[in-house]
């Protein structure tokens, strides 16, 4: 099935064109970041009219580099939620136009679903079951993968998402936006061992990253904000790797209480170069099989979307165009891993 895909959670509009949930024929993605940027976040009223602003050009940019007509297109899915609810209403919206005026079917996809299921766009994906870490702006949870809409959910953040973590600690120190993208290059430069920061609940899958938020905020108190570039590097790099462990330890430790042999990393944050390389590095002396997407699959994209579209329309799953939006759509209720 050849399926159009659209995404427009936060901040990215997005279009892409996959067959049969493998192939990758288009992938357009309008990003807002400069609009964003000088407040340091998303500002969710600015990121819904962009959307709108954007929707049409870029399907009918993903259509066109896929070589096809919309007459082609067999399927359609769009990102229902979690996310913003005026940014989520746009795309949704004109999948549901598209969808009634072409009669096609139509689904909507869990962003967190879509997050996990991008690894079946890599050229080596894994085979079920499978532990997944789901690390973003807004999300930090561990999955245990059992099938296409089969989780279990066994740790997730109490506090702050990593991405989250990453973009406030940038706010602090004034370095601009997106603070991870910013904070992985300057961290490249410094010493990662010179500033140790606290790593949060070490006993549970579950997150926790408001201590080492606050404890960056007690440095530059104490200190000040670092005025070289050497010594804002080796401050980065330090809170990167208290981030980056945590996240590797869990993920980690979560594949070995369910006996799994294979870890995904997935979401926005699983572009970060240190903790690709750190997840190399622990996955092989732990012999786990690692599969973690190309940078650009990583990122809010609606490619990921149309992989699970792809696999919920050949089973015959058909929306309603009743459908709305939802801002909150977990995947699975907590499990204790005591």
């Amino acid at each position: 099935m050849i399926v159009l895909g659209i995404e427009s959670s936060c901040d990215e509009t997005a279009a892409a064109v996959v067959r049969d949930g493998r192939i990758l024929l288009s992938n357009v993605i309008a990003s807002q970041i400069k609009d964003h940027s000088k407040y340091g976040g998303v500002v969710p009223e600015i990121a819904s009219r962009k959307h709108m602003e954007a929707i049409v050009p870029v399907i009918l940019q993903a259509l066109d580099d896929a070589g096809m007509e919309l007459s082609d297109i067999e399927g359609i899915a769009v990102t229902r939620g979690p996310g913003l609810v005026g940014s989520l209403l746009v795309g949704l919206s004109v999948a549901k136009a598209l969808a009634f005026s072409r009669r096609l079917p139509w689904v909507g996809v869990n962003h967190l679903e879509a997050h996990i299921a991008s690894v079946f766009l890599n050229e080596k994906a894994p085979v079920f079951p499978f532990v997944a870490l789901v690390v973003s702006g807004g999300h930090t949870n561990i999955y245990y993968v059992e099938n296409f809409g089969v989780f279990t959910l066994l740790g997730q953040t109490r506090d702050d998402a990593a991405g989250e973590a990453f973009d406030k600690a940038a706010k602090l120190l004034d370095i601009g936006y997106p603070g991870g993208m910013i904070i992985d290059n300057l961290a490249k430069e410094g010493n990662r061992n010179l500033l140790p920061f606290p790593r949060a609940m070490r006993d549970s899958l579950d997150f926790s990253f408001s201590g080492v938020k606050t404890s960056l905020l007690v440095h530059v108190k104490k200190h000040g904000k670092p005025s070289s570039r050497q010594d804002l590097a080796h401050l980065a790099a330090g809170y990167q790797e208290a981030i980056v462990d945590v996240l590797v330890e869990k993920t980690l430790k979560a594949a070995e209480l369910k006996s799994a042999t294979q870890v995904v990393v997935c979401g926005g944050v699983a572009s970060n170069s240190r903790l690709r390389e750190h997840f190399a590095e622990r996955s092989a002396e732990d012999g786990i099989d690692l599969f973690i997407p190309p940078p650009v699959l990583c990122t809010d994209n609606a490619a990921m979307v149309a992989v699970v579209g792809e696999n919920l329309l050949s089973r015959g799953k058909i929306d309603e165009f009743s459908l709305n939006a939802v801002s909150r759509w977990p995947l699975d209720l907590p499990l204790s891993v005591e």
